[in-house]
């Protein structure tokens, strides 16, 4: 049988692409969107699966863990790719800074709920990050929803780093069941990302520039590379990469310490 590969963010951009290309190299491709219209269309155009899910709602991300369980016995590979910046600071239902819920706290429960699962299929989990961890992220425990000097770049700076953290405290805790891991830089790609935004990002896509921009199929490249090859042997789980070579990290990524705290305080939060 086929590997079972599921994928968020994958109505559209990067997310649309590797479900192309996984889905052409025989992976059986689980799509997971916030539209309904454009994850159908996807969906009927590769003949595959798909469920919604809004990641601003934690119920939803409840619910989403619920279905995957019940419908797939194995979950060969999660790419945890939904994700986006937003504008000024604003708080989801469930209390939670939204860049940091949707970038962070969201997979990172979906996650934690598929856990017996992945590690039953001694699955790989992949992270969507990116370099703006580095150009951005200042992550602070005791303030990881930006109560204090949020920008719109500085939020999603820190959920990219967030995303480094937890890849690398997940093979730390989960490394000798079987679980491999990694997290990437899709590299800045022609998509939809930051349209409703206001991070001066936001130019960058709507200007002439834009067309110098990757590929959503180049973007892709990475995370199907990761998917598809062999860890331990192609790459190291628990490492970022960046066009399939290892990447420069922000220096609180090498905080193991820091790690441990993420992990412990986004628990507590996804349960409050």
């Amino acid at each position: 049988m086929s590997e079972t590969v599921v994928i968020t963010g994958a109505s559209d951009g990067i997310g649309a692409a590797a479900a192309r290309a996984l889905t052409a190299a025989g992976k059986r491709v689980v799509l997971v969107g916030r539209s309904r219209e454009k994850t159908a269309a996807i969906a009927r155009e590769l003949h595959v699966d798909h469920f919604l899910a809004d990641f601003s709602r934690l119920d939803q991300v409840h619910r989403l863990a619920r279905e995957l369980l019940e419908h797939y016995p194995q979950i060969d590979v999660l790419a945890n790719n939904a994700g986006g910046i937003f504008g000024g600071r604003e708080i989801t239902v469930d209390g939670h800074e939204l860049t940091f819920q949707v970038n962070h706290l969201a997979p990172f429960l979906l996650t934690t709920l598929l856990m017996d699962r992945l590690v039953h299929s001694q699955a790989r989990v992949i992270n969507t990050s990116s370099v703006a961890n580095t150009t951005y992220g200042r992550l602070e425990v005791d303030d990881l929803e930006t109560l204090e000097g949020y920008s719109p770049n500085r939020a999603y700076g820190n959920s990219k780093l967030a995303n480094i953290l937890f890849t690398q405290e997940l093979a730390r805790r989960f490394g000798d069941t079987g679980l491999t891991t990694a997290a990437f830089h899709p590299g800045i790609v022609r998509t939809n990302f930051a349209s409703g935004s206001t991070s001066p990002m936001r130019m960058l896509y709507r200007s002439a520039l834009s067309g110098l921009l990757l590929s959503p199929e180049k973007g892709a490249d990475t995370l199907v590379w990761l998917a598809t090859t062999q860890p331990g042997v192609d790459w190291v789980s628990g490492e970022y990469y960046v066009r399939r070579k290892l990447g420069r990290v922000n220096v609180q990524a090498d905080d193991p310490e820091l790690a441990r705290q993420l992990w412990e305080r986004s628990a507590q939060l996804v349960t409050a």
